[in-house]
């Protein structure tokens, strides 16, 4: 109200009041204009169809839930009220003369009395800033105004409008505001619920908010009494210290909201946007049937797993054409004992779920196709730290396999061969332009990119997987209506990809690891593939059908491994579960089959059929990239294999040991696909030409005593040509190697 020039020139006189009244009746605002003013402490977010999945706390200062009407607050708290603060309610027009009288003659005499303000003239001073109770007591012009603003409430406004709009604007205790929030935090009920008892609670708080729990009993017995239900107060202390207890926990927890629950992690998403919005709703993209399927089947598989030693889990769904998040599920909830952790957002090892972004890369460079042999078999690889020797899960090599097989069943030196020829730098490139926004360059992590060593969160790599069902086409998620439409931008092969997908939808080709029977298969068509880190520390089922992609990461936000857990027992039940919900409409296998073969063939991908020496692989029909096609592949013998260097390894570095004799210690030169020939170091012939051929056919191994500095290893065949060479270093031991040299003169 701004009347204040008014109180400037005037004094306690009749005109003053006069026109203080004249001023009031403009500035009074109506009772639907303080309702529509009414701004609640809370968020809600929606989803797609306007049903709220979350409540979430915006404002710390102050808790004021959802404005509530009259008819939806218990009687018994209108009672409680009226016979606590105002008797004669419906009698008086604003103030109650009476009242005012008793307390004027009892501060005469310095008796105590109940205090004269009514109902209405406490509503003035919740409506008018100027009018509020601060720590000192109101002005003789403050009561005054107080006074003309309540008898033009009593003109303006209905009984039961004034009732209401206090119930909703009056502070209870801290920081709640209105009977909402102090029915929901202290009774955990809705204000409609509220019994006779609770009611008497919650208005004794209004007299002094900051009482201990003895003296509001105390004044709420008085207040039955007074309302002829003295039996209640029988152990009453004892029930409000109760409601104290849980008044002081909820306190403490300040996000918590007694409203749905449902998406807490995407709700805290989008808080920074209700904010900035100046918004207390916001609809999003997700659909409250799947975000509620999602949460109860992690919660169902985690606990399946509770003696595996993992508790933590997280699902994201999002729609293939528009990127709109279905569904988003942070953690297990209360399974998990890090349940504020978003596994959505948490960054975690890829594992395998990296592979099918390598062998497209592959494919797509037209270096490999879905036909092509790799070999599974041990590896060793330099790097700037050592030897990389990667394993496949099951410790076992299946040798010679087709990129189809390597893939679906996703083996892992297969995997590593194939980027040893993509580069790591070259697939890290093609990672960062899928959004997975990794912290170091491809050389950081080496060869063992292929097995995921990259940390990634599940919101990258679902939407990675979605850019594969769109065949290549990228955009950035959606998580509400105020994001803007995605845009589709070509990041991977058309063709590639399809053959890709093709892969990851294959039983036959997974069988090899996983098996005809698992957890990967659902009756319509789609794509999938696990991943687990190392020591078993995450895991992951990531799938897509023709219109959703489902992510499904499970392990412990601690890092803690889990116990004999792997893709297909822990991740892939919750992904199956989920699809099957998504595609609920399939059912039976002749909708399924018609639906494969309604997939869109890429003009430049062909079929053709494929077969192989010795039946390494059944012959079937195979899909490629138009000129890479081919009818038959032949197996190299081992006198077809390209003559190379196998030991040392190209870059190696040797260390040698001072506390061995340095005639003790040796470095074998070994090599493959090679009969004749010879070795040469720095220039000098090591072989016997006499001596070159094994029994086994192959060129024999040297053993060479090592001599520290950086060294040129050539193999020559047996006309002198040089087939192969590699550089490597030894370091260590010089001075012990001198001194014997020198004894040996």
């Amino acid at each position: 109200m701004k009347y204040r020039w008014i109180r400037f020139v005037c004094t306690a006189s009749i005109v003053c009041a006069l026109s203080l009244a004249a001023g009031i009746a403009n500035a009074v605002p109506s009772f639907k204009e303080v309702q529509a003013d009414f701004v609640s402490s809370e968020g809600f977010l929606l989803d797609r169809h306007g049903v709220v999945v979350h409540q979430l706390r915006l404002n710390q200062k102050e808790r004021k839930l959802a404005w509530v009407k009259l008819e939806d607050v218990s009687p018994a708290i209108r009672n409680a009220l009226i016979a606590s603060e105002d008797k004669r309610f419906y009698q008086h027009s604003g103030v109650d003369w009476n009242a005012v009288a008793a307390a004027a003659w009892g501060n005469l005499w310095n008796s105590k009395t109940r205090g004269a303000s009514t109902i209405t003239m406490q509503l003035a001073g919740l409506l008018e800033e100027d009018l509020r109770r601060k720590s000192n007591a109101r002005t003789t012009t403050q009561k005054l105004t107080q006074v003309l603003v309540a008898q033009w409430l009593e003109r303006s406004w209905r009984k039961d409008q004034i009732l209401e709009a206090y119930l909703n604007l009056v502070p209870f205790r801290g920081e709640l505001v209105g009977v909402h929030a102090l029915s929901r935090v202290m009774f955990d009920k809705h204000p409609s619920g509220l019994d006779q008892v609770e009611a008497a609670i919650a208005v004794a708080l209004l007299r002094a908010p900051n009482a201990t729990y003895t003296k509001v009993a105390e004044r709420a017995c008085n207040i039955l009494k007074d309302q002829g239900a003295p039996a209640f107060c029988q152990n009453l202390a004892g029930q409000t210290s109760l409601y104290f207890a849980r008044l002081t926990a909820k306190s403490d927890l300040i996000n918590v909201s007694n409203g749905p629950q449902l998406a807490p992690h995407l709700a805290q998403h989008l808080a920074n946007k209700l904010l900035n919005a100046n918004m207390h709703s916001l609809r999003s993209t997700l659909d409250a049937g799947t975000q509620q399927f999602a949460k109860d089947a992690l919660t169902r598989q985690l606990s399946a797993l509770v003696d595996r030693n993992i508790e933590d889990g997280a699902v994201l769904v999002l729609d293939n054409a528009s990127g709109d998040v279905l569904a988003w599920v942070g953690s297990s909830g209360n399974l998990s004992d890090a349940r504020h952790v978003d596994g959505v957002l948490a960054l975690r090892q890829a594992g395998s779920t990296l592979k099918p972004f390598l062998y497209e890369l592959a494919l797509e460079k037209k270096w490999l196709t879905a036909a092509s042999i790799l070999d599974d078999s041990a590896i060793n690889l330099p790097t700037a730290s050592g030897l990389y020797i990667p394993q496949n899960y099951d410790k076992h090599f299946k040798g010679l396999v087709s990129v189809r097989t390597a893939l679906a069943s996703s083996l892992n030196i297969p995997a590593v061969r194939t980027l040893v020829t993509v580069t790591p730098q070259l697939f890290f490139q093609r990672l960062q332009s899928l959004g997975f926004s990794l912290r170091e360059e491809g050389d950081y992590y080496g060869y063992s990119l292929a097995l995921g060593s990259a940390d990634v969160s599940l919101q990258a790599l679902t939407n990675a997987y979605r850019t594969l069902a769109n065949q290549g086409k990228y955009s950035a998620i959606r998580t509400s209506e105020k994001d803007p439409k995605s845009v589709m931008l070509p990041r991977l092969s058309p063709a590639a990809t399809f053959i890709i997908s093709d892969i990851l939808s294959d039983r036959t080709a997974r069988a090899v690891t996983f098996g005809l029977e698992n957890a990967l298969s659902i009756r319509s068509w789609s794509a999938v593939k696990t991943g687990t880190s190392k020591d078993m520390r995450d895991n992951w089922c990531i799938g897509y059908s023709d219109r959703y992609t489902v992510g499904v990461w499970v392990g412990n936000a601690s890092g803690a491994p889990m116990w004999d857990v792997s893709g297909v027992t822990g991740a892939a039940p919750i992904w199956q579960e989920v699809m099957q919900y998504l595609n609920r409409s399939v059912s039976n296998t002749k909708s399924t089959a018609k639906k494969e073969l309604t997939r869109t063939v890429p003009d430049d991908v062909v079929m053709h059929s494929i077969s192989y020496d010795d039946q390494l692989e059944a012959p079937r029909n195979e899909y490629f990239i138009k000129g890479t096609e081919q009818s038959h592949i032949a197996i190299a013998k081992s006198n077809e294999i390209r003559p190379s260097i196998t030991y040392p390894t190209a870059g190696m570095l040797v260390a040698l040991d001072p506390d061995i004799p340095p005639d003790r210690q040796r470095i074998r030169f070994a090599t493959q696909g090679l009969q004749q020939g010879g070795w040469i170091l720095d220039g000098r012939s090591l072989s016997n030409p006499g001596k070159t051929k094994s029994q086994s056919g192959q060129l024999a191994q040297i053993d060479w005593m090592p001599w520290p500095g950086k060294h040129l290893l050539q193999l020559v065949d047996s006309k002198g040509l040089v087939v192969d060479e590699i550089r490597f270093e030894v370091r260590g031991a010089q001075l012990a190697i001198r001194k014997n040299t020198k004894k040996s003169k």
